[in-house]
């Protein structure tokens, strides 16, 4: 399963040209596809205009949609952002440590543009897709 990051979906529904929405293209209705629950809050808060917020609404809630977060998950959440931060890197949202250890825990690879996985990929066995 390939989970799909807000930094991506925002760019895709903008129509922004990036590697990553090109990939989503590819994979979109070929390779199954989820997306968590905090991912989509951060994408459905972002749309100003009813009818594209309906129309995303739709698009995304189409796909499996993961509950991301519970007490386990909470704690290694934390463990993988002190982890990090014993390396000197410092993950800027929460949001972000919580999708990140989300997908490792469940084997799940992870389309991004987010520079803050990246230390998830290098140091804690995430898989970008």
């Amino acid at each position: 399963m390939i989970i799909v990051d807000s930094s991506v979906w925002i760019d895709y529904f903008n129509g922004r040209d990036t590697v990553q929405t090109n990939k989503l293209d590819e994979i979109l209705g070929v390779e199954p596809i989820g997306i968590g629950d905090i991912i989509l809050t951060e994408v459905l808060q972002g749309f100003r205009e009813d009818t594209d917020y309906i129309t995303a609404k739709q698009v995304l809630t189409s796909l499996t949609v993961f509950n991301m977060l519970n007490t386990d998950l909470a704690i290694e959440s934390a463990n993988n952002f002190r982890t990090l931060r014993k390396r000197g890197i410092t993950i800027r949202k929460t949001n972000d440590v919580i999708i990140a250890t989300f997908c490792i825990e469940n084997n799940h690879s992870l389309l991004f543009s987010d520079k803050d996985f990246v230390p998830f990929v290098d140091y804690l066995g995430l898989n970008a897709a």
